[in-house]
């Protein structure tokens, strides 16, 4: 039962360790300012585009603040997330810088990434 466009449920999530691995492996790096960087790979055969969040324990060592960079980033990706084309698209999300980015940084990192990722894949 979606209300609306803008949810993100458990189906739009990479859990699996072999779709985590073989996005790893065969997938795409790009990145954008603010020290964030995305790996995805188009057509992974899904009806849905499922994403993931890293923020390294290397750089945080507080499980709060990781946590919360991480709502960001899924946050400003759920809004976002109408700006990819298609479906089967994995992404991971990867966050590399050591201070904490508000969430407009964020947001227009996201969008940066997002829109890196179709320019790849309208290729």
């Amino acid at each position: 039962m979606e209300a609306s466009g803008n949810t993100l449920p458990k189906e739009e999530r990479l859990c699996s360790k072999k779709d985590i691995s073989g996005l790893l492996a065969g997938g795409t790096f790009c990145d954008a300012p603010g020290r964030m960087k995305a790996c995805f790979r188009h057509g992974t055969g899904n009806s849905r585009n499922r994403i993931m969040v890293s923020v390294p324990k290397k750089l945080f060592k507080r499980a709060v603040r990781r946590n919360l960079l991480k709502r960001r980033i899924r946050e400003s990706y759920r809004k976002q997330k109408s700006m990819l084309s298609g479906n089967g698209t994995d992404i991971l999300f990867i966050y590399g810088n050591k201070e904490i980015m508000t969430y407009e940084e964020i947001f227009s990192s996201v969008r940066t990434l997002l829109q890196k990722i179709n320019r790849d894949g309208d290729r």
